[in-house]
């Protein structure tokens, strides 16, 4: 039988003889922390009820050290430990059963011993053996009378002698599981705090109640102080314009018990504000009640300084940009006014120019209003053909966002259409109609936006292709990687423009 093995040592077998050595027999008395064991309730019931079932005055629960043997439970005797030498249990411990001495004074092994010759003058001995899962004798449940007994102990109580070890034994064995629960845990609890101190986030946790009670090696680090125990406590590392908002956010997941996140400034040992990521979760117990918290404390204010700084270049580029399209608008116009003859090109140049101003203020605004949906941007730049209450121009559909690549040639497609339906099509009389539907294929993983334009004059099919519709096939195939097609019909056209969502997303 392997050490590993749980199973109770089989009744009737003596002790495992590589285990019999004191230094083997020490090392597992010490795993059941006997110490916490001495009068024991349940021992010491076991001793009472084997004292009424053998009819003896003593009854006793002994492990045998090197140097003694300790009476963990008593009955009918004061001292708690006796000598290792003048111990009977010593030789009880590594019998296969019950070891009965009927007169100890005619017992070769025992007849000079003092507890015999003198107090507590033993004449009756009977002892099991308790044997460890794994083979080790540690002692036994023994009982003793001061009168000699010729018959020994009946079959009954022989048997029930043996039981009541047994029971002595799992209660040694349940003590022992616990301690090496208790060790595992405490090892995993070691094992977890270096882990959490080795991470370069601040870990805290707080109970149900929200007390704060753990925060790793970091909090100290960052800022220099101990860990407060209530969320109050945080108010004092918190920057004063982000206090109100983060303490706001904590109390409303507390209150709504869903995860926790906000980012604020945090006082750092410096003396400086950093910026900080906050995120909590809550852990609940079988009965979906929270039973504690689990929190993370990000340092991030090197990427968010980063971020700021970009946001500021970005907002002067889309600044500048803005004003290079303003720029190149008023060229254009300008040149136009030396030019009669390019006046309707330059009209269209110029109309173009403002369908990319408005489809860069919708991606990359320097005021503010930024948005990135597809639809949005369509409704955007459908506008200038729109009046107030105007139903004409329909768009439905599936939305998606649109990147800020994509903008720039879909401005272009859509600009074109509502210029060509303005001048010759739906636009271009009182009654005409454009709907626009946005359809998704998951599987192709691809966009189709239709154009239906009905109402108009009677479309010109054959009529040729102007520099407008050679610029929007060269940016749906070339930018877009799409597709776009024209389907001419008696009141109107349709166009199919198919585009993978990956190019609209970019």
């Amino acid at each position: 039988m392997g050490t590993d093995d749980l199973s109770p040592w089989p009744p009737g077998a003596p002790p495992a003889p590589a285990l019999c050595d004191e230094e083997s027999r020490a090392s597992v008395l010490a795993a059941y922390g006997l110490d916490a064991l001495e009068d024991d309730p349940e021992l010491a019931q076991i001793t009472g009820f084997a004292a009424k079932l053998c009819e003896a005055p003593v009854a006793l629960v002994s492990l045998v050290e090197e140097e003694r043997q300790r009476f963990l439970a008593r009955t009918g005797l004061e001292e708690r430990e006796t000598p290792r030498p003048t111990s009977f249990c010593a030789h009880a411990m590594l019998q296969p059963r019950p070891m009965v001495v009927p007169d100890a004074r005619e017992d070769e092994r025992f007849s000079g011993n003092p507890l015999v010759t003198g107090h507590p003058h033993i004449r009756f001995y009977a002892g099991a053996p308790l044997i460890s899962h794994e083979g080790a004798p540690l002692g036994s449940l023994c009982v003793i009378d001061t009168e000699p007994r010729a018959d020994g102990l009946s079959e009954l109580q022989s048997e029930g002698l043996e039981t009541l070890a047994a029971a002595v034994m799992r209660r040694l064995r349940y003590r022992r599981e616990v301690l090496e629960a208790d060790e595992r845990q405490a090892k995993a609890d070691r094992q977890l705090a270096l882990m959490a101190d080795a991470i370069p986030d601040i870990a805290w946790s707080c109970d149900g109640e929200r007390r704060f009670d753990y925060y790793n090696a970091r909090w100290r680090e960052f800022t220099g102080s101990k860990g407060p125990v209530d969320a109050d406590g945080w108010s004092p590392f918190l920057h004063p314009d982000d206090q109100d908002d983060a303490l706001e956010r904590w109390a409303r997941a507390v209150r709504d018990e869903t995860s926790f996140e906000s980012e604020y400034r945090m006082k750092h040992v410096s003396g400086d504000w950093r910026w900080v990521l906050s995120r909590a979760q809550p852990l609940r117990n079988r009965g979906g009640d929270i039973v504690r918290w689990f929190g993370t404390v990000t340092d991030i204010d090197a990427s968010r300084r980063t971020s700021d700084q970009r946001d500021l270049l970005a907002r002067e580029l889309s600044h500048r940009i803005k004003n290079i399209f303003a720029v190149v608008a008023g060229l254009v116009a300008l040149r136009a006014r030396k030019l009669p003859e390019a006046r309707p090109f330059a009209d269209e140049l110029t109309e173009a120019i403002r369908a990319l101003g408005r489809a860069h203020d919708y991606v990359r605004p320097f005021d503010g209003r930024k948005s990135d949906m597809l639809i949005g941007l369509i409704e955007e730049l459908m506008a200038p053909y729109r009046s107030e209450g105007d139903q004409r121009i329909a768009i439905a559909g599936e939305d998606c966002e649109i990147g800020a690549r994509a903008a720039t040639p879909m401005a272009l497609v859509f600009h074109e259409l509502a210029t060509n339906s303005a001048k010759y099509g739906a636009l271009s009389n009182d009654t005409g109609t454009i709907r626009i539907e946005i359809e998704h294929d998951r599987e192709e993983g691809t966009v189709t936006m239709r154009w239906c334009e009905r109402g108009g004059p009677p479309p010109a099919p054959d009529a040729d292709e102007g520099f407008g519709s050679r610029l929007v096939k060269m940016s749906v195939e070339n930018q877009l990687q799409g597709t776009i097609e024209r389907r001419w019909a008696k009141d109107g056209v349709d166009v199919d423009l198919c585009v993978p969502l990956s190019a609209i997303s970019s």
